[in-house]
This record gives C-alpha cells, sequence and structure tokens, in this order.
C-alpha cells in the first residue's frame, strides 16, 4: 500500500473521529480545503466541495455548535445525534480515500470511520451525563467546548498531519477506553472499606 494512501486511511480515522465531536465541523473544514484545492474528494463525493455544500455545512455547524449550549437539551440531542455522527464518520472516512477500490474504501470506512465517530460521541455522551448529574447542566457549556475544539482540532491536524491527527485519535481512544474499564472495576468492587481508628 502506497504512503498517499495510508495518509488518506489517517486522515479518513481522523475525520471520523471529529464527526464524533461534532457532525458538521469537519465537513465544512473539508469543503473549505477542497475548494481551495488542497484536499483531493472521490469523484462521488465532490459535492463536498461545491459552494452550496460549503455554505450548508457553514449554516449546519452554526445551529449545532449553538444548540450544544442549551442546558439539558444538548443530553437530548447527544441520543438524536448519534446515529448521524456514526453515519457521518463513514461518509467522511469514504470521501477521503481516493486511491482505494470501492469495496475496500467502504469496508474501511464503515469498520475504522464509523467505529472512531461512535467511540468519541459515546464517550461525550457519556462526559456530558457526568457534567449533567453533578453540576446540574452548569458544567454542560465547558464540555460544549471542549468538544467543538476537538472537532476543529482533530480535523485540522488530520488535513495538515495526518500522522498527528490520527496518534491524538489513538491517545483519545486509549484514554476512554482505559476510563471504562477503571469505572466498570470499581462498580464491580464497590467503594474502598471504612476503616475506623
Amino acid at each position: 500500500m502506497e504512503w498517499e494512501t495510508l495518509l488518506s486511511i489517517f486522515l479518513g480515522v481522523c475525520l471520523s473521529a471529529a464527526c464524533g465531536f461534532r457532525v458538521f465541523v469537519p465537513f465544512l473544514l473539508m469543503s473549505i480545503a477542497s475548494q481551495a484545492g488542497y484536499l483531493t474528494l472521490s469523484p462521488e463525493f465532490h459535492w463536498i466541495g461545491s459552494r452550496p455544500a460549503m455554505l450548508a455545512f457553514a449554516s449546519a455547524t452554526a445551529v449545532e455548535v449553538f444548540a450544544y449550549y442549551v442546558p439539558w437539551f444538548d443530553n437530548l440531542l447527544d441520543v438524536l445525534i448519534s446515529p448521524t455522527a456514526v453515519l457521518a464518520g463513514i461518509i467522511a472516512s469514504a470521501s477521503v480515500a481516493v486511491d482505494l477500490p470501492p469495496l475496500l474504501r467502504w469496508a474501511l470506512a464503515a469498520i475504522l470511520g464509523g467505529g472512531a465517530a461512535a467511540l468519541m460521541q459515546g464517550s461525550t455522551s457519556l462526559i456530558r451525563g457526568i457534567s449533567s448529574v453533578l453540576t446540574g447542566g452548569l458544567g454542560n457549556p465547558v464540555v460544549a467546548t471542549v468538544e467543538c475544539m476537538g472537532s476543529a482540532v482533530i480535523s485540522l491536524l488530520g488535513l495538515l498531519v495526518p500522522v498527528v491527527g490520527l496518534l491524538l485519535v489513538v491517545a483519545l481512544s486509549l484514554t476512554v477506553g482505559t476510563a471504562l474499564i477503571l469505572t466498570r472495576r470499581r462498580k464491580r468492587t464497590g467503594p474502598p472499606p471504612v476503616t475506623t481508628p
């Protein structure tokens, strides 16, 4: 497999993971990069780089970003948007895998792209749920800001330095996985015993 093909797979994983944070931010950045001639899209996805698509992505991004700042609605939005994030991750990944045969492109997009989007979306939903319980929703705007920044940073790193973007996605995935394992162990064993002097 050629280096350019590997880079396109890395880029696809980065964009998919970014879709798990915010669905439309990666597509807006992809559209801008395509318009600037910096990003090559698969022929069936050239529409992503069109001017009407860029305007639609910009509008959708603004609505999505601001909607996550509405207390408690953000939790409902997580439930509604989770399947969309996975589908968006698959499309984002498939759209940049230019040199792969269609069957391999869609298989990798579904496994790597859909998986990365699902993992990030699931982890952010969990964090928002914990924030809602612990802070009564007051801490959720901080979570929303971090998610939005995370989506933009991972997308930009994927577009500019795919290897670094992929390393960041892997690091985030390992962190989420470790946190989930520790949480499950704690639930199974219960709280540590209280000792009295």
